[in-house]
């Protein structure tokens, strides 16, 4: 029988919002057995380039990368905020490694070509994203060494494409390909933590929580609008760790990572 294994994927919001970040910790360092977590910091990043008098250009929430942007996001998401959680969980009594997709080479990815995209003004357009990667493959096997050896890994959205180019990387990606890559080795939940308290099908009510969603329900709900915007990739993520041998998939507020409410993810 596996032994079961927690992964927690952090968002950029809650990474900002010091009391909520807090008691995720508090949280996280609380969850019985192995652990990895994942996180974003999209909404610093944004706060230092602008510090620094960069634009930062968005298309449907997802951040253009050039060579300006992209020292921006390395020294953000694998520096400042990476060790900051590494720092406090240590803290808590978690062993916490920060990595980055390029260290052991544990996530491999490749450029993204320019893609057409239909924006929120209903105008489609050809968009270059940048040094933005698509996760090619995470090495379950190195970091199971690591995670059998008593250490926590803590994940930065950062990839490389073997060849010495460091990628942007959307962090849910990162946590679905890592729980993938993990299920072999382990009874894998990956819990996606975020500033709401599930899956809602009234975005005005953050009470109207939508207990489970089965892919057809999904496809039914993105069809009548209940679900748009980020949700969309962010639940197209966890059915596609559930596809790949995760045992369970849920989505919740970042201070209920019990595993046992906010929104469930089935096949």
């Amino acid at each position: 029988m596996k032994e079961k294994l927690t992964i927690v994927k952090v968002g950029g919001a809650v990474v900002e919002d010091e009391a909520q970040l807090s008691q995720l910790l508090k949280d996280f360092s609380s969850i019985p057995g192995k652990k990895v977590l994942v996180h974003g910091g999209g909404r610093r990043a944004t706060q230092v380039a602008s510090q620094l008098g960069l634009e930062n250009q968005m298309v449907n929430g997802r951040r253009i990368t050039d060579k300006n942007m992209l020292q921006v996001v390395t020294m953000v998401y694998g520096g400042l905020v990476n060790k900051n959680l590494v720092a406090r969980l240590q803290a808590h009594g978690v062993n916490a490694l920060g990595l980055t997709g390029a260290d052991m080479n544990v996530i491999r990815s490749h450029k993204r070509p320019p893609v057409s995209v239909k924006k929120e003004t209903g105008e489609v357009a050809t968009v270059d994203f940048g040094f933005v990667g698509d996760v090619d493959c995470a090495d379950g096997k190195m970091l199971t060494t690591l995670i059998n050896e008593g250490i926590t890994p803590v994940m930065a959205p950062l990839t490389h494409d073997g060849q010495g180019q460091i990628l942007n990387t959307n962090a849910d990606t990162i946590a679905g390909e890592v729980a993938k890559a993990l299920s072999p080795y382990f009874e894998v939940t990956l819990i996606f933590s975020f500033e709401k308290k599930g899956v809602l099908s009234n975005p005005d009510d953050d009470n109207s929580v939508i207990p489970v969603i089965t892919r057809n329900d999904f496809k039914e709900y993105v069809e009548q609008g209940v679900i748009s915007g980020g949700m969309i990739p962010k639940l197209e993520n966890a059915f596609n760790a559930i596809n790949g041998g995760v045992e369970k998939v849920i989505i919740t507020l970042a201070t209920a990572i019990d595993g046992k409410q906010g929104t469930m993810i089935i096949a």
